[in-house]
């Protein structure tokens, strides 16, 4: 979940994140002309999942992609998959940074990993960078972008990218529902609600799929990097772990999930990690609104992509809160992601109840 860009601030390495650097080095050096001299590391200390380094080499900066240590969920953390994605994509979607290899000997660093350049541009946070202010038309502008990129994304020749075989297609909806409703069980503890409401109704509401497409699985404002503070455009897509081939409603789901727009409760305002609630920004009904008419995909049962998206956010914050608690990170910022997951728990049941009326 972390991103790369001059905007992004990096923090010493966390010392259970440390690798052996000289080993790395050794290993790159003989793959990726230029390296001179052993490079200073860095850590992007906001990501949850994999973890994101910064290698500077004189005149060059490089960006290492790792799994975190401990619990990993199924399928989850595949180094060889975000690099073969990501390889696979640059010719027909070019907002992909360029990989420069894969390392699969577990003797350098204990497990998978690659590198890829730095994307130099912008990254938006949770707040705008001190100085930097945007119109409602810029920032209207800024939310149509996201979508316009999101609907070229589930436009890709997937055969033409060959990555037909990414995921297994058909079936998309009910395998999710099951899997997250089976990875949130394993993650829970004894301080969060068992969502069976949540997963119940899910479980028993599933429309079948659109179409399958390409889709990222992380679609967010702080995964994009932009060209400037100016023109707002997009320059690259990061994080491509989850990628597969799915149903591309059910990642509208998860990408309005994160959409905290400026009428949402306090809570809902407190989880904000992106300036969605800025004037001009789209609502989450006028982002579905957008993408329906910008993809041509009719949307009948928004209800159920919507507490999807909010299930699936409680699942993937448990997942996390759940290394934290067995001890496997010592992140802070994961400490009270436990009392969010609750939150969720109510809401998809709002969600459910307002559909249903």
């Amino acid at each position: 979940m972390t991103g790369t860009g001059n905007t992004d601030k990096t923090v010493g390495v966390r010392e259970e994140d440390w690798f052996d650097v000289n080993a790395v080095h050794e290993w790159l050096a003989s793959r990726v002309d230029g390296l001179a001299g052993l490079p200073e590391v860095r850590q992007f200390p906001g990501g949850a999942s994999n973890l994101t380094y910064l290698l500077s080499y004189p005149g060059r900066e490089l960006i290492l992609r790792r799994p975190p240590a401990g619990h990993k969920a199924a399928s989850a953390h595949d180094m060889r998959r975000e690099f073969r994605v990501q390889a696979a994509l640059q010719p027909v979607y070019p907002y992909v940074p360029t990989v420069r290899a894969f390392c699969d000997d577990a003797s350098i660093i204990g497990g998978d990993f690659y590198v890829m350049d730095r994307l130099d541009g912008l990254i938006l946070r949770r707040d705008l960078p001190e100085g930097m202010a945007l119109t409602p038309v810029q920032a209207r502008k800024l939310s149509t972008t996201l979508v316009d990129r999101l609907a070229e994304l589930h436009e890709v020749d997937i055969e033409a990218a060959g990555l037909t075989d990414l995921g297994k297609g058909a079936g998309y909806v009910e395998r999710q529902v099951r899997g997250w409703t089976e990875r949130y069980r394993k993650a829970r503890t004894d301080n969060v609600t068992d969502f069976a409401e949540v997963t119940g109704w899910l479980a028993a509401n599933q429309p079948g799929e659109v179409k399958i497409c390409l889709i990222h699985n992380d679609f967010r404002l702080d995964n994009l990097v932009l060209d400037g503070s100016e023109t707002l455009d997009v320059v690259g897509v990061l994080d491509w772990e989850m990628a597969t081939l799915g149903d591309p409603l059910m990642e509208l789901g998860s990408t309005l999930s994160y959409w905290v727009q400026a009428d949402d409760d306090d809570v809902m305002k407190a989880s904000r990690r992106q300036p969605t609630h800025i004037p001009g920004m789209l609502t989450r009904d006028e982002v579905v609104e957008y993408y329906s008419q910008r993809t041509g995909l009719k949307i009948d049962n928004w209800t159920f992509y919507e507490v999807y998206g909010l299930f699936r956010l409680a699942a993937v914050l448990q997942q996390i809160y759940f290394r934290y608690h067995n001890g496997e990170t010592t992140n802070p910022a994961f400490a009270d992601f436990w009392q969010f997951v609750g939150y969720l728990d109510w809401r998809c049941r709002e969600v459910i109840k307002r559909g249903q009326s």
